[in-house]
């Protein structure tokens, strides 16, 4: 019997029945087989959830119930609770993070890209100077387009650490290009050390500059990190505490 109940999960694609039904109170058919399908839909949905993580490729795991939002400045028309319920998301609108190095961007950033998974969303992230290398490479080996269209799939777009590095004419433009395509389409968090008036040092064109930030900022939260590096900080705190 049990090997016919596994070629039947199988035909039936139920990956996760097996592992539970013999577990389950039978008080019932209908309970039983409620319960049974229900146990199959929360491991689809956790596998969902893996892979979504999986194709994000955050550089680590950060969630929202750990950080610290004492170091965010908000605009008016947004707060915590806006940002964490993910409202920027339904509206396809943009969330800037300014502010000097450290100061707990790139945590935030990933929490809601996390929390975006969570929630079914697709996610991309990307170190921006790992993003234009990229861009670059799959120019010059004639996949771009098809590396364009992986990149359309996702909700929500990540840019982290944007003006860290200068970029070339080239990977600047490619860059442009794909933070076009995003343009009232999807989502981005960008992450920078750098006000806006100074990223013309990084991309190297006023008006290629202008052209971009106008796209990044229309529809967009602008949230200010300011106060010392909390890995200064955790530092300092080791070596008093030493």
């Amino acid at each position: 019997m049990k090997h016919e109940l596994v070629t039947a999960c199988k035909n039936l694609h139920l990956g996760y029945v097996m592992e539970a039904y013999e577990a389950i109170a039978f008080n019932d058919r209908s309970q039983y087989l409620l319960e049974v399908l229900q146990v199959e839909l929360r491991g689809r949905e956790i596998s969902r959830i893996r892979r979504l993580m999986k194709k994000a490729r955050f550089p680590q795991m950060k969630t929202l119930e750990d950080y610290d939002f004492g170091a965010v400045t908000f605009p008016a028309h947004c707060s915590r609770e806006l940002l964490t319920d993910l409202a920027f998301l339904e509206r396809k609108e943009n969330v800037m993070m300014l502010g000097k190095v450290g100061t707990g961007k790139t945590h935030l950033a990933t929490a809601l890209g996390v929390e975006a998974c969570r929630r079914g969303y697709e996610v991309r992230f990307f170190r921006v100077h790992d993003l234009v290398a990229a861009l670059q490479d799959k120019y010059q080996s004639g996949t771009l387009s098809r590396f364009q269209r992986e990149l359309q799939k996702a909700e929500l777009l990540i840019l982290d650490e944007m003006g860290f590095v200068p970029f070339h004419k080239d990977g600047a433009e490619l860059l442009f290009n794909v933070i076009s395509e995003c343009y009232e389409q999807r989502s981005m968090i960008v992450t920078s050390n750098l006000e806006f008036g100074q990223w013309n040092t990084v991309f190297g064109d006023a008006r290629l500059t202008a052209a971009l930030v106008d796209r990044l900022v229309h529809h967009a939260h602008v949230l200010a990190f300011t106060g010392e590096s909390y890995r200064l900080r955790n530092a300092l705190s080791g070596v008093r505490s030493s």
